[in-house]
């Protein structure tokens, strides 16, 4: 859960959390004891502060409070490590190579125009010792077809999935979205179905499942009120099928309070890795502390995700596209990059596609169309399209002459944007908009956000993936509800850029041609009419420190290019990766 101090953390579907619990863990959480020596196992009551520093990977950054469940089908509030450590999925995603990396499965293809045939790998079993087979995987899919968890719009355009042997899956589409299928075939973890088959819709979404019996890597040895420690499985099959093996025998994640807690731990060598938003890490990366980042300079980190200013456009003056790009270029994002996270972060492309998708982005478009801070511009197009300061109090009001007074709304506690929202109301001014920050409980701008009861708000719920079309799909997804969880809080309404959008999820994703020419025009629809205002590219926080663990990834040299993150969906993004590649720093 994100709560304060502020830390940053992707998010793939908001509104299908359930938020962690903020209290009931120590308010200052321990680290490690002393270093035990070398060790071949624990007892299953051990106490994770008495295991073997030499081969425990402490960790933090992902959550605040108490593991709240162990259910690896809730998209988000799962313990740390329940998807990518204990379940897994088909197949990862190498963000480096832009490809799917074969997982469980040992090969997937489409087979013709509307089916797609995926072989396990063989000799795959749970945790339970039970074969992994293709009856598994089919079962997994098909608890899609409850109404309530995440992944029911699957089997909107899914006709059939069957298991034609132990081996091979297949899966019968009514419309072949390839672009949702890749992403379907690294962020689905799969379940046995020998445990999970009796259980009832409201037990698989809202299930503790305090067992968890997985395929993967490692197991959870004991779970307390501040952390839970993973244990790694001698007998995990990728060891041998993968020829790779997570380096740290244990796993221990700590919900720290606050971000001044984990950077205590972090320097008081506590912690091996901090996925938490530290303000001043640069100073801390530059002098001689034994911490690393995956830059040596500015912005030190990986991009994760895009965070945009999302006006609501069913309000006025919201509604006017000519408004919001005059309010585009009044926002002075240098400011915020340098002043408020202290280079930290990178300011967006106008298109908000992360770096990793330069690829996609048509420069002509941006050129022709895009925007940046220009106060007198902002000054301009404002008056071009009638927002005039009729009474002289140094903001415009509508063109019918009523008041405009915005309000910007960011959670309460989350400094880095609450000093954001400062900078965009001070920056806005200079142009003549009046907006006033205000910071409700996370809660309550959570039900603001999804009612559309805002004018605007910061939002960065979209994160890296295989493809740019989650981006879009997010900006532009229709209809409009009543209630909007988890896509276009800004509530815009345009049919060709949504046609546009499912026709990008219907080309294949080794066509980039063909992905680019779609996307180009999405481009130039979002830049025209700006429903969401891209600011920058938030970091993949990732503070390492090299007194335990060594070979942290780095852009510089042969270190590992993957990340160092233990967020929920990322260790299917490279996360688990860094686990086999990171050396004990005594060896």
């Amino acid at each position: 859960m994100r709560n304060r101090p502020r830390k940053i953390i992707p998010l793939l579907a908001a509104g299908l959390l359930a938020v962690t619990a903020c209290s009931g863990g120590p308010s200052t959480p321990t680290g490690p004891a002393p270093s035990q020596g070398q060790s071949q196992g624990a007892p299953a009551n051990a106490d994770p502060d008495q295991l073997p520093r030499g081969e425990t990977l402490y960790t933090t950054g992902t959550q605040w409070g108490p593991p709240a469940n162990f259910n690896p089908i809730r998209e988000w509030d799962s313990a740390v490590g329940t998807k990518g450590l204990v379940y897994e999925s088909l197949f990862h995603y190498d963000t480096t190579a832009a490809k799917l990396t074969p997982w469980l499965a040992e090969s997937g293809s489409w087979t013709g125009d509307t089916t797609y045939e995926v072989k396990l790998r063989p000799g795959i079993t749970w945790s339970d010792g039970q074969p992994f087979t293709a009856k598994d995987v089919v079962f997994s899919f098909e608890l899609g077809k409850m109404e309530t968890i995440p992944y029911h719009n699957l089997w909107n355009w899914l006709e059939k999935a069957e298991a034609v042997d132990d081996r091979t899956a297949r899966f019968t589409f009514s419309t072949a979205n390839y672009q949702e299928w890749d992403f379907m075939l690294y962020t689905r973890t799969m379940v046995p179905e020998h445990i999970w088959k009796d259980r009832s819709e409201k037990e698989v979404l809202d299930g503790l499942n305090e067992n968890p019996v997985g395929t993967g890597a490692y197991t959870f040895l004991r779970k307390d009120q501040d952390r839970v420690t993973l244990q790694r499985r001698d007998d995990w099959w990728g060891k041998t099928a993968l020829n790779m093996e997570p380096k740290p025998r244990y796993i221990v994640d700590i919900a720290t309070p606050s971000n001044e807690v984990a950077m205590g731990l972090l320097l008081q060598k506590g912690l091996d890795l901090s996925n938490n938003f530290l303000p001043g890490v640069a100073n801390l990366v530059q002098g001689n502390f034994g911490l690393s980042t995956y830059y040596n300079e500015p912005p030190y980190m990986l991009s994760a995700n895009t965070a945009w200013l999302v006006p609501n456009t069913t309000r006025k003056p919201m509604d006017d596209p000519a408004f919001r790009k005059a309010l585009a270029s009044s926002i002075d994002v240098k400011k915020i990059v340098e002043g408020v996270y202290g280079n930290l972060v990178k300011a967006s492309s106008p298109t908000g596609l992360l770096p990793q998708w330069d690829k996609y982005v048509d420069q002509d478009v941006v050129a022709r169309s895009g925007f940046t801070f220009d106060a007198a511009k902002a000054k301009k197009l404002l008056a071009d399209a009638g927002y005039k300061d009729g009474d002289g109090d140094g903001y415009v009001e509508n063109k019918d002459g009523s008041k405009i007074s915005l309000s910007i709304i960011v959670p309460s506690g989350w400094t880095d944007w609450m000093e954001s929202a400062r900078s965009i109301a001070a920056s806005a001014k200079t142009a003549g908009i009046q907006i006033t920050p205000d910071f409700p409980d996370f809660n309550a701008l959570v039900e603001k956000r999804g009612k559309g009861d805002f004018d605007l708000l910061i939002n960065n719920e979209r994160q890296l993936s295989n493809s740019p079309y989650t981006y879009y799909e997010y900006l532009f997804q229709l209809p409009i509800q009543k209630q909007q969880n988890t896509v276009n809080f800004a509530r815009y309404e345009n049919k060709k850029a949504w046609d546009l959008v499912q026709q990008l999820d219907q080309v294949k994703t080794d066509d980039t041609a063909g992905m680019q020419k779609i996307i180009s025009q999405l481009q130039q629809i979002h830049l025209d009419d700006l429903p969401v205002i891209p600011l920058w590219y938030n970091g993949l926080w990732a503070q390492s420190s090299t007194s335990v663990w060594k070979n942290w990834p780095a852009a510089a040299g042969s270190a590992p290019k993957t990340p160092a993150v233990m967020w929920r969906n990322w260790l299917e993004l490279g996360g688990f990766e860094t686990l086999t590649q990171i050396q004990p720093a005594a060896s």
